[in-house]
């Protein structure tokens, strides 16, 4: 299984808004910082912010912050919103084209695989993420 770099931006997008203690960030700093596109990153904080996760400020001065404290961000809640599915394998999707999907044994075992990791990654808020400023060569605030 491989997450998208669509959940995995938008991941670092809320690490970093977090490491930044409610000041606002920018999509071209975010970019900057990660070495990532920033047409990418425009289409990640979008979604981020209509999905409420972040909170956009218009102007010459704006940008975005998070929306909910850290510890109601949930790793689980990040992932459902910016993954399109977790279909592991084609049976997962109705079994088409396998002559063997009604007595296969792979669908259950891949299905509590799955399960087991939505559960522990349902454990975790992006306060259990949140890494020092300095790591992201953030000065501390005066």
């Amino acid at each position: 299984m491989r997450l998208t770099l669509f959940s995995d931006y938008s991941l670092r997008v809320l690490m970093y808004a977090a490491a930044r203690d409610g000041r606002l960030i920018t999509i071209e700093e975010t970019a900057t910082t990660y070495r990532i596109s920033r047409t990418h990153l425009t289409k990640v904080c979008h979604h981020l912010t209509k999905a409420g996760l972040l909170r956009a400020v218009r102007g010459r001065f704006g940008g975005l912050a998070l929306a909910k404290a850290p510890s109601e961000i949930g790793i689980g809640e990040v992932l459902r919103l910016t993954e399109p599915d977790f279909t592991l394998v084609e049976c997962f999707d109705g079994g088409r084209g396998c002559t063997i999907a009604p007595r296969c044994r792979l669908q259950g075992v891949l299905h509590e695989a799955l399960t087991a990791f939505l559960a522990t990654i349902d454990r975790y808020t992006l306060a259990d993420l949140m890494l020092d400023p300095a790591y992201f060569g953030i000065a501390p605030a005066a």
